[in-house]
């Protein structure tokens, strides 16, 4: 069995090696597509930021060893977890995301919050985001989800780390089965982590776009992280404790 902990209903995998196949996406019947678009138009209605666009969800998971993990994948796009409020409905998949664990020279962890026109408006959480699809012709594999996690982290907060750097350290299965895929990036100096976030907000800004993020704090235990005013996603607290505590 893998090396689970379990804290505030989320489970966290020790998971040394990945490996992701392709499966197809649920079929909904008409009665199901109507129900899930009516839910998603509501959505849309009460938060205009919101926007369907192609993702990946999580088909499946399987353990081939106690740190080796298989996650089978499917093709939808966010339009597919408005399911998960239509009564009664099974035929939805949990989302599959990743983020990145990015230190400080100190041994703090940087969290971000989530600004108002987001899914998720005034949530704290990592640097991340819902894993993308890939190309005609190429691999979701896990160089490509450091791509992607690599990707994410500068287009949140500037910080420009290679995908290669980004070491895969924990899993985690939380709200709704959602299924996250956590990196570890190289340590940063405080001073470094202010700046290029305070520049790519101030760009964005610039170009009359409200920014994903909208502000950074630095933890060292998840006592100070309980300090931070607002929702946390709930994989926050077993990540910030299992770095803080190794």
């Amino acid at each position: 069995m893998p090396e689970t902990l379990h804290l505030v209903g989320v489970e966290l995998f020790d998971v040394h090696r990945l490996r992701l196949t392709e499966a197809g996406a649920p079929r909904l019947s008409a009665e199901g597509e109507l129900a899930r678009d009516r839910v998603w138009n509501r959505a849309v209605e009460a938060n205009p930021g919101l926007f369907d666009a192609p993702v990946v969800a999580c088909a499946g998971v399987e353990w081939e060893d106690p740190h080796a993990l298989l996650l089978s994948w499917a093709r939808v796009t966010y339009r597919h977890y408005a399911l998960r409020r239509v009564p009664g409905n099974t035929a939805w998949l949990p989302s599959l995301f990743v983020n990145v664990v990015q230190p400080t020279d100190d041994g703090r962890v940087l969290v971000a919050r989530m600004s108002s026109s987001t899914a998720a408006p005034g949530r704290w959480q990592l640097p991340g985001g819902s894993v993308e699809p890939p190309e005609e012709q190429e691999t979701l594999d896990e160089v490509a989800l450091r791509r992607n996690a690599a990707r994410e982290l500068a287009e949140e907060t500037g910080l420009d780390t290679g995908a290669e750097d980004l070491t895969l350290w924990a899993v985690t299965r939380g709200e709704n089965r959602s299924i996250g895929l956590s990196f570890l990036a190289p340590p940063r100096p405080e001073a470094e982590l202010r700046e290029r976030f305070q520049t790519v907000t101030a760009a964005e800004k610039a170009q009359g776009r409200e920014p994903e993020l909208d502000r950074i704090a630095l933890v060292r235990s998840a006592a100070e992280l309980a300090e931070l005013k607002g929702p946390h996603a709930d994989y926050l607290e077993p990540i910030v404790t299992r770095f803080t505590d190794a």
